[in-house]
């Protein structure tokens, strides 16, 4: 009998492990792209969620003061695009593209702004940067693949 308790301690032990590192690990969200702001975001990332794009906008526009970071600016413009303000939308996706021209999240929300402005081709272009930027895949570029077929669809 001890020998069988001896043996599930590992077992109880991994379990743990990796338990405490789940819940640990904070939630990614697409926009994330493994860059670290140093923001917190949560909050906006909870409004934005539940579709409260006036109350996340007006969180961002006091952290886009004090902050130049890839993140805040590509959430900026996702927020500003859901809220129908497709110019100001864009200057924070080009803030966040001159901060990191690579940035994929950044590349995917271009894209379907183009798509919901009319500009198919634009959205094609930036699926076709991140067929460069992953050309193995990821989920900005299925995401985008998908929004154009949808349109294509319409």
């Amino acid at each position: 009998m001890r020998l069988s308790q001896n043996l599930g301690r590992p077992a109880l032990f991994a379990g743990l492990l990796i338990l405490s590192v789940a819940v640990a690990a904070p939630a990614l969200a697409v926009d994330d792209d493994s860059e670290a702001s140093g923001v917190d975001l949560t909050s906006v990332r909870s409004k934005i969620a539940a579709g409260d794009y006036q109350h996340a906008l007006a969180e961002l526009r006091g952290i886009a003061e004090d902050t130049q970071a890839i993140d805040v600016y590509n959430l900026m413009g996702f927020t500003l695009r859901k809220t129908g303000d497709y110019t100001t939308s864009l200057s924070y996706y080009r803030k966040a593209l001159d901060l990191r021209p690579d940035y994929r999240p950044a590349h995917e929300y271009l894209g379907e702004l183009y798509l919901e402005t009319g500009h198919r081709d634009q959205a094609q272009a930036e699926l076709g940067t991140l067929a460069r930027l992953c050309p193995a895949g990821c989920e900005e570029r299925a995401d985008l693949e998908k929004a154009l077929a949808a349109k294509a669809a319409d």
